[in-house]
């Protein structure tokens, strides 16, 4: 292969690959977001067939952002104080030992709703790390020329997740009961572990002086200030996690309540915003440049909204689902460009710290979940999509 071939494909997604550190790191993220989109399906439809309540399952979705509200900031300078390998096998072992329990208690026939909800509240902490201890490392390790091209292939992996996720969950949720899901969970949990321990990378960015935590989360927030490109692209990411993204905890409420399926085709449908965005991933990585990446930034977040109202107008389940295949599209520019942008746009040294502000930013979607798990046992789950896409 020629000098010039050897740098093309170093800079392009497959290249990126051919770090194994990167790999690890790619791979302990693709089975947590595994993990994740097949537990936020089984625990909705948990949660709504012992309740009937869409606000609880709204709920659901709610906690897992709680701690980037509340901790997003603090671990983001955490992240520069702790080996990130470290932090990151922390986070994996704390989700993996909450799922583990809602095993034990699903086959002694225990379970509960509170149950759930705590469950919920402990993932979104390892959730909210996420960005500032993973995503900075994958940084640090393919550098900031190919962190676009990273972010594309850590998208997908969330977005291919999102297809597998939801399937997986309400296949074993109909054929083998709950239980059987969270068991699956820990398995992939300790996959998970297994990779990230097997890391050779090692933080780049050594924490010096005795400043205080608060002093360094001031001292974020003082960059972000000072830049317009940040003030602007957190402020996108608040207005798609208040609007936006809440309607995806109305997706079983409707699937069920309104399409009349059952499980297994609720995990189906569930899954169609996964495909979706894991084809826009794919496009992504192999089309944009960066210059591109602030108008697929926003371009992303506008179709998104528009195709939300669509899915929720529409009677049909086929059509329900290719409306989620084309939000999901849409929405995968949104999600690569969030972090991508934040890290590009952050000093070497602030971001680990900066990630952690948009864990915070993210962090506002509770507001969202209330706002939507309210309007809904009001006024109906497509009433309530409808209301917030509009919003």
């Amino acid at each position: 292969m020629s000098s010039s071939l050897a740098a093309r494909f170093a800079r392009s997604p497959a290249g990126a690959f051919a770090n194994a550190d990167f790999f690890r790191l790619w791979y302990a993220g693709l089975t947590v977001f595994m993990v994740r989109w097949m537990e936020t399906l089984v625990m909705a439809v948990f949660v709504y067939q012992r309740t009937g309540s869409a606000f609880l399952v709204a709920m659901t979705q709610m906690l897992r952002l709680v701690p980037m509200g509340l901790l997003g900031a603090f671990l983001g300078v955490a992240a520069d104080r702790i080996e990130r390998r470290t932090a990151l096998a922390i986070s994996t072992v704390m989700m993996g030992g909450s799922s583990g329990a809602l095993a034990m208690l699903a086959w002694a026939g225990h379970l509960e709703v509170w149950h759930i909800m705590i469950a919920c509240f402990i993932n979104g902490i390892g959730w909210a790390a996420d960005n500032p201890v993973r995503r900075v490392a994958i940084g640090e390790v393919v550098g900031a020329e190919r962190m676009g091209a990273a972010m594309s292939l850590d998208v997908a992996a969330n977005n291919g997740s999102r297809m597998l996720g939801p399937t997986a969950g309400g296949l074993l949720l109909a054929s083998a009961g709950i239980a059987s899901v969270f068991t699956l969970s820990v398995a992939l949990y300790v996959t998970s572990l297994i990779a990230t321990l097997l890391l050779r990378y090692r933080n780049q960015h050594a924490i010096s002086g005795r400043i205080s935590v608060l002093a360094r989360i001031a001292e974020g927030l003082a960059v972000v200030r000072q830049d317009k490109r940040l003030i602007g692209t957190l402020t996108v990411t608040i207005i798609y996690n208040v609007f936006a993204w809440p309607f995806t905890a109305m997706v079983p409420v409707i699937a069920q309540g309104n399409l009349h399926l059952d499980d297994a085709n609720t995990g189906l449908l569930q899954s169609m915003d996964g495909i979706g965005a894991f084809l826009g991933a794919i496009a992504i990585a192999l089309v944009a440049r960066r210059t591109h990446f602030r108008t697929v930034y926003i371009s992303g977040v506008l179709s998104y909204m528009v195709m939300i109202i669509v899915f929720a107008l529409l009677p049909n389940p086929v059509a329900a689902g290719v409306a989620l295949l084309a939000e999901g599209f849409g929405g995968s520019g949104f999600s690569i460009m969030q972090a991508t942008l934040v890290y590009l746009f952050a000093p070497a040294e602030m971001r680990s710290r900066m990630l952690g502000v948009l864990s915070v930013c993210i962090g506002f979607g509770p507001i969202g979940f209330i706002n939507i798990g309210l309007m809904a046992d009001w006024l109906g789950a497509p009433a309530a999509v409808v209301v917030t896409g509009i919003e």
